[in-house]
């Protein structure tokens, strides 16, 4: 099968010839049809994560079964699938506490480097966060896809696997927002995106969404936002303005040091800061201590903290009420050859989403 190498940080992924073993027990072969450019993935293109290499990139994906391995009930041969990269066992501590995308079970969640499903010029070939999906195929345990309706189309359904659900699961799992709350989210690109969404559905009074670029301030208004801002030096103290003391939850979606920052100095007393984006290794955050007198408070969230053999299916069904906006998150269809030019493109910003569509 064909698929994109990623063989060290800052260097051009390649289009190689590449094994897939067939399927194990619990395993299930996927034919990739679409796969989202994730900001996650350029995160360990450009070095500010590790992963060994060389490696498949690629997790936000949809595709078809192909075949199962012994023991798969869950599935078969012909069935539409979302992947998600967090695989559960279902018998963690994690996993039976509901917080099923903290599953610690290496034997299905495997560490970086040790799966071996993958060949290339007959060595071992990494699989990123257990799925690798800039490849026509992907070699996956079944607790790490969900069945969707074939009428759902794939290339929207992709988006689900992580951007969608990142953003929409912060708001509605991490955070619980509430009717009626003011939130503001920074970050304007398809998990900030999303997360606007998820807050207007959620029911949130008032919606501000904060970014550099205005032309994605008004991209925003249509998923939900009730008001926009241009980021500049003085947002904290313009939102502070406009909500006359500060949000109850504010969403960090872009992974920086100062939006971090920025999302905890925008809160109100007893308000809530989430932090979506990766925010790089070795990072440092500096809060004023005062602030915490007054219960503010600041979380991470991982994938949205996420059930997602739950959350999909009703995302797909917010999507066919017209409740949910994927439409407008594609920015463009690329083909494999073109993946490195798509990332060329989330570099300079100004795109939501291009997805790889493989043809088959």
């Amino acid at each position: 099968m064909k698929a994109a190498v990623f063989h060290a940080p800052n260097q051009p992924l390649t289009i190689e010839d590449v094994e897939i073993d067939k399927p194990g027990p619990r395993e299930v072969l996927i034919r990739t049809a679409v796969a989202g450019l994730c900001h996650s993935d350029l995160h360990f293109m450009e070095g500010k994560w590790p992963w060994p290499v060389p490696a498949v990139l690629g997790h936000e994906s949809a595709g078809v079964v192909e075949a199962v391995g012994r023991d798969v009930s869950y599935v078969k041969p012909g069935d539409h699938v979302i992947t998600c990269l967090s695989v559960f066992c279902g018998h963690c501590e994690y996993c039976i506490t509901g917080r099923m995308s903290l599953c610690s079970n290496t034997d299905v969640k495997m560490l970086p480097g040790a799966a071996r499903r993958l060949r290339w010029k007959g060595q071992h070939l990494n699989q990123y966060l257990n799925l690798s999906s800039f490849a026509e195929q992907m070699l996956v345990h079944e607790h790490a896809l969900v069945k969707i309706t074939p009428e759902m189309p794939l290339d929207l359904a992709a988006l689900i696997g992580c951007g969608v659900m990142t953003g929409f699961g912060a708001i509605i799992h991490t955070a619980k927002v509430q009717p009626g709350s003011t939130v503001a989210v920074v970050g304007c690109g398809g998990i900030g995106l999303a997360a606007v969404n998820g807050a207007a559905i959620a029911g949130a009074g008032r919606i501000i969404a904060i970014d550099k670029d205005p032309a994605k301030l008004e991209l925003a208004r249509r998923f939900g936002a009730t008001d926009g801002v241009v980021s500049g030096d003085d947002t904290a103290k313009r939102v502070m303005e406009m909500t006359s003391g500060g949000v109850h939850d504010s969403f960090e979606c872009v992974g920086l040091k100062q939006t971090a920052e920025l999302c905890f100095q925008m809160l109100r007393p007893g308000g809530t800061a989430t932090i979506v984006g990766m925010i790089p290794m070795g990072t440092k955050i500096e809060l004023h201590g005062p602030d915490f007198l007054r219960e503010r408070r600041m979380q991470g969230s991982s994938m949205g903290s996420n059930h997602f053999r739950i959350d999909m299916p009703r995302l797909i069904q917010f999507y066919q009420q017209g409740r949910l906006h994927l439409d407008e998150l594609i920015s463009g269809r690329l083909k494999l050859e073109q993946i490195n030019e798509g990332f060329e493109a989330l570099k300079k910003g100004g795109v939501s989403r291009n997805v790889i569509v493989f043809e088959h």
